[in-house]
């Protein structure tokens, strides 16, 4: 039996995570254990464990608790905690997902123990360093010695970058294996109302930025106005608070604000609303998938696919073409999502792992 350690740590691993497991247990029960590491960035209970209960994500064997802070001592309080787990039994190898800060400290744990490190969703490269999530990903791709690429643009950075060629793994995007299997059924429907947007915003860069900001809540509001729909307004805890500490309101009464939804609501919303605006990489993918047009609330992305075929553009907040990249955007049908593979990303990825022993 192979054992691994699985460490996710916020919201989008969550999810991420789901399709591995399913792959592993109803697959390959006998030949792969998974034990699941929870580092606790993500805590508030709609951010984190409505997942688990949502999804059907095994418990955590191990929840280190860190919580929120700098960058620094966040990374420390986690690369500390996962070593500590790694020192403690035997583990054949270490699998992060994604760009976070629980992504690059399990990546580091791992690889200073000699324990071989998979990432799931490697290669991805938006070339701008001033995101920390760049950082991470790059620095997790060159400590792991399995790197599944979800696209192919993914995997041909890798090798420009130099990483070996066995290393690397076209896998497919396991995110699509989720909305394959959860979309069917999934349905929104809290307050009865017609939307036509949905729009999240969470990076660090448009929320801690007064000026991004506040430019994005007034396009909301001349898009909502121009296009004669409600906008579906999901805010992560960041976002409230700083619109709060920056007095940014009244909200325009087309923009409605609610709590996070879980992954099943948003694939549920996502069926209702015509076009979503976002910062979120996860949410760009998944409106994708759902065949909805996106504008991506930065100057770049490390989707560049979902740009390349046209069913998404790029809107920088510090500009003020949100409005009318929405508009544009209103009226565009986005292609089949060939890019990401064929929805068997997560078995192709358990295959491979298991294979790597």
């Amino acid at each position: 039996m192979m054992k691994i350690l699985t460490v996710v740590g916020a919201r989008p691993q969550f999810i991420k995570a789901v399709a591995i497991s399913h792959a592993i247990s109803e697959l390959y029960p006998d030949t792969l254990c998974e034990n699941i590491l929870h580092t606790g960035q993500h805590y508030d209970d709609s951010m984190s464990a409505q997942f688990f209960h949502e999804l059907g994500i095994p418990q955590p064997r191990y929840n280190l608790g860190v919580g929120s802070g700098n960058h620094g001592a966040q990374t420390a309080a986690m690369l500390k905690g996962i070593e500590e787990v790694l020192l403690s039994e035997r583990y054949d190898g270490l699998m992060v997902y994604g760009d976070t800060n629980s992504t690059i400290a399990g990546a580091l744990a791992a690889a200073k123990l000699h324990v071989p490190v998979f990432h799931v969703e490697a290669g991805l490269r938006s070339y701008n360093r001033a995101m920390p999530e760049e950082v991470n990903r790059v620095l997790t791709d060159h400590a792991s010695d399995l790197l599944f690429a979800p696209t192919l643009t993914a995997e041909r950075n890798l090798i420009a970058e130099g990483l070996d060629r066995n290393t690397v793994v076209f896998s497919g995007d396991v995110m699509l294996d989720n909305v394959r299997r959860y979309a069917p059924a999934a349905t929104y429907d809290a307050d009865g109302r017609d939307y036509g947007i949905l729009a999240t915003v969470h990076r660090d860069f448009n929320t801690d930025n007064p000026e991004r900001l506040r430019s994005i809540i007034a396009a909301l509001g001349e898009t909502a106005s121009a296009l004669g729909v409600n906008i579906l307004f999901p805010a992560h805890p960041r976002t409230r608070k700083k619109l709060a500490e920056l007095s940014v309101g009244p909200l325009s009464e087309r923009i409605v604000m609610v709590e996070p939804l879980s992954y099943l609501q948003t694939l549920g919303a996502l069926k209702r609303v015509r076009l979503v605006l976002t910062d979120s990489g996860g949410l760009q993918k998944e409106a994708f998938f759902s065949g909805k047009p996106c504008v991506v609330l930065r100057p770049e992305t490390e989707w560049v696919e979902i740009v390349e075929c046209g069913a998404a553009t790029l809107a920088d907040p510090a500009s003020d073409g949100i409005a009318a990249a929405a508009e544009r955007m209103w009226r565009v049908a986005p292609p089949e999502p060939t890019q990401f593979g064929d929805g068997t990303a997560a078995r192709k990825i358990v295959e491979k792992i298991i294979a790597f022993r």
